[in-house]
């Protein structure tokens, strides 16, 4: 394919992914497909020779579509949003089309600054605390994760990698193993798995804090953990906080949880995947007050601010805690600039070496929608969550089963978890609409996320309508098989 193609063919997919977006209401949400279905339309191996794109192009619709989960559609109401906007898939198209890869600033001095200032300018729109900010000569600054569960594992890392060298500068005969045997992350019964996966991978225990009656955790559950551990002869080093729990969206007591962290010093991450987007709305930032505790914070801009994925924002009070565990200086990685101070190697931030211009989507999508842009299409969600919180709360079948505070609707029918199995078995079987689960203590709920950029109030009703029909008919069922029992 050489240049002339590819204008012509770039224009054809263009226009392709538009029809998709445009019309993504009439096709089914969730596939019909069984697990190997892709495999027997699809050669055994590559081909030899080439193959025209008018041959690649004609077999999206046959072989990918038909096993596509449609996360884009007004009637996904699953998981957590997946943003997307026209700007950002252009300035993703531009991403790919430059291709470079900004290990460091000279790999490309555009790739790092322009990273620098949009994760300023993200920060100011949340209001946080001068200290997370690079600024001009600031100790702190942002960085772009492929995702919130490699933020929570970096900033581990770095908070394993301080204490040790802490520990080991107080009492120099013990060695690394010895330290890192006691060393005791923690987090929410119901923080996310990756918490749990990132102290695996750091291979360090972790503990989980129980949370209250709003699924929550508080001051004192934690300061209660902490005492236990210390007098058991364990180090306390990090504590992960969140803000918008997966299950129920529910929101740890950063201002009574913070200050515990810092007398005990111990690391505290801030994980708002989800809610952080939020913040941007004056009416929900006092959801963050607590912040200026913590030593990282994270949120993404891919799941609710029309930034499609991945970007996910984590800023750090100290970047050079984050350097100090990260850094290793071969000389093909080094530049004459690196020691200036006026320049960021973001590969001494993050896993991987490598990294793609992933700021021109933050550039792309804060310009081309502003802030009030952004803050209208979080109220719309929130707007439209209450309103399927509304239907919910008519119908005396059915509970609300937490505080809706975002755009999620945890709800249930009242009666057994296997009653609940059984409705959320039928509504994705009819693939209408698609939900997924959690368990709240020892119930079965069903969650309901505002999602899709284009859904609208006619998207909820339907989807009440939905719901509340199937659960007549399975009612009626259920009680004609206990009759006949």
């Amino acid at each position: 394919m050489d240049a002339a193609e590819f204008r012509k063919r770039g224009k054809e997919m263009v226009d392709y992914v538009a029809d998709y977006l445009e019309k993504i209401e009439k096709r089914q949400v969730f596939p019909d497909v069984e697990p190997g279905y892709l495999r027997p339309l699809i050669a055994d191996c590559a081909p030899q020779d080439p193959e025209s794109f008018e041959d690649v192009f004609k077999d999206i619709e046959k072989i990918i579509m038909p096993g596509v989960t449609h996360w884009h559609s007004p009637y996904f109401f699953a998981y957590f949003p997946a943003a997307s906007s026209f700007p950002a898939l252009l300035a993703d198209m531009l991403c790919g089309g430059i291709g470079c890869v900004g290990f460091s600033w000279a790999a490309s001095p555009a790739c790092t600054e322009l990273e620098t200032v949009m994760l300023d300018w993200l920060g100011k729109m949340v209001n946080l605390p001068e200290e997370f900010l690079a600024g001009k000569d600031g100790q702190g600054g942002g960085v772009i994760q492929g995702s919130a569960s490699e933020a929570t594992l970096i900033a581990l890392l770095a908070a394993r990698t301080k204490i040790i060298r802490q520990v080991q500068s107080e009492k120099p005969e013990l060695t690394e193993t010895e330290i890192m045997g006691r060393l005791v992350a923690y987090a929410s019964d119901q923080a996310h798995s990756s918490v749990e996966r990132a102290a695996l991978i750091g291979a360090v225990k972790i503990k989980n804090v129980p949370s209250d009656d709003t699924f929550s955790v508080c001051g004192s559950a934690l300061k209660k953990v902490l005492d236990e551990d210390k007098a058991a002869g364990l180090i306390p080093f990090f504590f992960c906080a969140t803000l918008g729990t997966t299950p129920c969206c529910s929101f740890d007591k950063l201002l009574e949880l913070g200050p515990i962290c810092n007398k005990e010093n111990i690391w505290m991450h801030v994980d708002a995947a989800y809610a952080g987007s939020a913040f941007i709305c004056p009416e929900f930032r006092h959801l963050l007050n607590g912040v200026e505790f913590a030593d990282s914070f994270n949120f993404n801009p891919h799941k609710w601010l029309l930034v499609n994925f991945d970007c996910s924002a984590m800023w750090v009070k100290k970047r050079s805690d984050l350097i100090g565990a990260f850094k290793l200086e071969p000389l093909y990685l080094q530049h004459h600039h690196q020691e200036s101070g006026l320049v960021t190697d973001y590969r001494h931030w993050q896993i991987p070496l490598g990294r793609r211009f992933r700021s021109l989507k933050l550039w792309f999508v804060l310009r081309m929608y502003g802030v009030k842009g952004l803050q209208e299409h979080i109220r719309k969600h929130i707007r439209l969550s209450h309103q399927f919180e509304h239907l919910v709360l008519q119908d005396e079948r059915f509970e609300i089963c937490a505080e809706v505070v975002l755009g999620l609707v945890c709800f249930r029918l009242k009666g057994s978890n296997e009653l609940n199995e059984a409705l959320l078995k039928s509504i994705n079987d009819a693939k209408k609409i698609h939900l997924v689960p959690c368990h709240l203590r020892e119930k079965f709920v069903l969650r309901f996320a505002i999602c899709s950029r284009t859904v609208e109030s006619t998207h909820i009703k339907f989807a009440w309508q939905h719901i509340s029909q199937l659960a007549t008919d399975l009612l009626k069922t259920w009680e004609q098989n206990y009759h006949q029992q």
